[in-house]
């Protein structure tokens, strides 16, 4: 089953970034995944929360997948720097519908 990685970045110290970005890219494809989308163009529809800076979307071919990424002695040094330089929500959502009405 697809999984999803959600994130809400808020960048405290952009140092990291442009290394995140060069490098954490190639790992992320290297591991099954896809940007569907790493951006700051949101708009919020409703609720109290202010936006995040960063929205970051990614498709997992698996939950397992996206866990071998996350945990890879390769990817540490980025989410090691990413969680120092900044703070927000990292989410893994199951590519599913829990009442089984729509198709996913």
């Amino acid at each position: 089953m697809k999984h999803y990685a959600l994130a809400e970045i808020n960048i405290t110290d952009p140092e990291w970034v442009a290394d995140y970005v060069e490098h954490t890219t190639k790992l992320v494809e290297h591991h099954g995944g896809r940007y569907l989308a790493r951006t700051s163009a949101v708009e919020k529809i409703e609720g109290e929360r202010t936006p995040a800076q960063i929205y970051l979307l990614i498709e997992w071919p698996s939950k397992e997948a996206s866990v071998a990424f996350y945990e890879s002695e390769e990817y540490r040094p980025y989410r090691e720097a990413r969680q120092r330089g900044s703070n927000g929500e990292f989410v893994l959502v199951a590519g599913e519908d829990a009442t089984g009405v729509a198709r996913v």
